[in-house]
């Protein structure tokens, strides 16, 4: 949208604008994969990376221009369902093209210049002592985010979209934090991640429900639309399962007494998402479920690692 120096609606326009780029950036998401990121570094201090407040904080600022590029990204794929969807505050997108009108291709070039600000930064920091494994972390976090929503995989479309998301923001993300931190990725933060990984899979069970009617109107096939109640109510019980069981598992091993009791601190919430599960548009107790237990997860982590 070009600046406007004269009277008339430009100026008003550019306002929308950027309120519309701030919305689709999401930032609530975005304090929520801050918090993430912060749990997979201090996973690396606990292991004994040094506290590099700097090293953590350049990580950080490499990360948030992408993850704001997939958000993006998912804005302009989705304009046609969210236009179409009765939107929750956890699901049907920001909301922002549909309200103001403005031509999706916004969303597009706002993805591509994020993405380029974040690994152009991430590049140019390397010579400053940012790991070149972060880097590769960042891409794959970066590749996979883009491929939930646009071709060529357009995995939110083929019934796999949940799965790659949990793996991005379950996975990938925490070990980003760990690779930013330590220098390296190790097999620790991947297997700490999974009962994390398997509240994010339960939360997009979750988020997809309300919006299934439109996802199939425009041949978005989630699993949402895809399978019956039933069977999506055994899976999000599966991926309950799978987090108190590898909770349980990698208790006193990988996962501090601390880190794991604490977690499951919010396993009434999860019951309450579970029985709300596909008989309420409001996916809130399953979105609270994992937002609290990153949160969680950040504090433990931390304490575990810094005493």
């Amino acid at each position: 949208m070009p600046i406007a120096f004269s009277m008339g609606v430009e100026p008003d326009l550019d306002r929308v604008t950027l309120e519309a780029l701030v919305r689709m950036s999401r930032p609530s998401h975005l304090l929520l994969i801050t918090t993430v990121y912060g749990f997979g570094a201090s996973i690396a201090i606990a292991s004994g990376a040094p506290v590099d407040s700097i090293q953590i904080a350049i990580g950080l600022l490499a990360l948030l221009p992408v993850a704001a590029s997939v958000h993006y990204a998912n804005e302009y794929a989705d304009h046609e369902t969210d236009a179409l969807t009765v939107r929750t505050p956890f699901s049907g997108g920001s909301g922002a093209l549909r309200d103001t009108g403005l031509d999706r291709s916004i969303a597009i070039r706002a993805a591509w210049i994020s993405i380029g600000l974040g690994l152009g930064f991430a590049v140019i920091c390397l010579l400053h002592g940012y790991p070149i494994s972060a880097l590769g972390v960042l891409t794959i976090g970066a590749v996979i985010g883009w491929q939930y929503s646009v071709p060529p995989l357009q995995l939110a479309w083929r019934g796999l979209g949940e799965l790659d998301n949990a793996l991005a923001g379950g996975v990938v993300l925490p070990a980003y934090g760990y690779a930013a931190s330590a220098g390296s990725v190790d097999l620790v933060v991947i297997v700490a991640s999974v009962p994390f990984f398997a509240l994010v899979f339960a939360n997009l069970l979750d988020t997809t429900w309300p919006d299934r009617k439109a996802d199939a109107q425009v041949g978005k096939a989630t699993l949402a639309t895809r399978w019956s109640r039933r069977r999506l109510r055994l899976l999000y019980l599966a991926a309950v399962g799978l987090w108190i069981g590898s909770t349980l598992a990698l208790r006193g091993s990988v996962l501090p007494p601390l880190v794991a009791d604490a977690g499951l601190v919010v396993l009434p919430l999860a019951g309450w998402g579970f029985l709300r599960y596909t008989r309420s548009r409001s996916p809130f107790p399953t979105v609270a479920t994992m937002v609290l237990t990153a949160v969680i997860y950040l504090l433990t982590w931390s304490w575990v690692g810094l005493r």
